[in-house]
């Protein structure tokens, strides 16, 4: 494995280290704050708003990532997920009065509870079985949140107040940008944290051969509850970012459709990997809002299939897209990425 020059590892934490020398750690804290300051300064109102939709996107993936990139199981409620984190944040916003920075987690726990419960069948069951499983959690949960009467708020949804810490109104799109990527910077760095860690070792024995991983005395049932409570943290801190972002929760915004694109493009992104949900989000909502741009356009070509194309085009686009990648890379845009550096860091000697 590369290292840089004069850099020689002497213990396994200096191994599994992210950044080896303090020219990475520098030029890092620089690109974090190039990203979190020139948007604001410099980006239009709708080209920051699509950032925080993509930043709201990556962090279920990321959720996704740890339960079926990290520990190998299925999971298509990702969405219904994010809905429970909505709620529950506009339930502790509005109904308990709780400060922002207590209600945000609080919605992470309380959707990390409800996804552990219906993580219990990937203890007897798994594959196909296991997805039917997690698919029924989405209608379950929609369903419930549709007739939960006036604690729901039935099919009219629920308002919430905006976000605010210490008296500051996340009232604008690029205060609220800021927040939403110190909250990204936040849930990746915990990510890489358990991908590096003994809990991700053991995620990863569990993916790669759950009886082997059981004969080492890894207890896969634990782990692979654990793993469905993580990644149902992850989509209850972006249900509730994005309650909080648009100021009212509807069970419309929480679709079957978006849990199996979010699986879709994980896989374009890189499964099992921490840049995977990054790429996956940032291509599928950059993907839906060119769609967007230019579906009127073709519509206007050809008006005789006009209604046709608004309805299917971005489907198909989407479709084709994961059809591409799991043939011509199966492993997504982070090992393309990877290549790049390893013929990078060889230059000129790599083949």
């Amino acid at each position: 494995m590369w290292r840089p020059c004069g850099v020689i590892d002497i213990n396994y934490s200096q191994d599994i280290t992210i950044f080896r020398t303090g020219l990475q750690k520098v030029s890092f804290l620089l690109f974090i704050l190039i990203v979190c300051i020139y948007p604001v300064l410099f980006f239009p109102e709708n080209l920051l708003a699509m950032l925080i939709l993509m930043i709201i996107t990556i962090i279920p993936m990321q959720g996704l990532n740890i339960i079926t990139g990290f520990c190998g199981q299925i999971a298509l409620g990702q969405s219904a997920f994010m809905a429970v984190g909505g709620y529950a944040a506009a339930k502790l916003a509005v109904g308990l009065n709780l400060p922002f920075v207590f209600a945000l987690p609080a919605s992470g726990l309380i959707a990390a509870v409800i996804g552990m419960m219906f993580g219990l069948p990937s203890l007897r069951v798994r594959g196909f079985y296991l997805a039917l499983a997690t698919i029924a959690a989405q209608f379950i949960i929609i369903w419930g949140i549709l007739h939960g009467g006036k604690f729901t708020g039935n099919i009219y949804g629920l308002q919430l107040p905006e976000a605010s810490i210490l008296g500051f109104v996340f009232d604008s799109d690029e205060r609220f940008y800021v927040l939403s990527f110190s909250v990204l910077l936040i849930m990746s760095f915990l990510a890489k944290s358990i991908e590096r860690s003994k809990l991700g070792r053991a995620f990863i024995a569990v993916r790669d051969n759950d009886l082997a991983a059981e004969v080492m005395g890894i207890n896969i049932y634990q782990y692979k509850l654990l793993a469905f409570l993580m990644g149902s943290f992850y989509a209850g801190i972006a249900g509730a970012l994005w309650a909080h972002y648009v100021t009212i929760v509807h069970p419309e915004q929480f679709s079957l459709m978006d849990s199996i694109w979010y699986l879709g493009f994980l896989v374009v992104g890189g499964l099992g990997s921490a840049l995977g949900p990054i790429a996956g989000g940032v291509i599928f909502v950059g993907l839906k809002e060119v769609l967007s741009t230019i579906t009127p356009i073709i519509g206007s070509m050809i008006p005789s299939l006009s209604e046709t194309i608004s309805a299917s085009l971005a489907l198909m686009v989407f479709a084709l897209v994961i059809i591409v990648f799991l043939i011509f890379e199966p492993r997504g845009v982070d090992h393309r990425i990877q290549l790049l550096k390893t013929y990078y860091r060889r230059w000129p000697f790599a083949k």
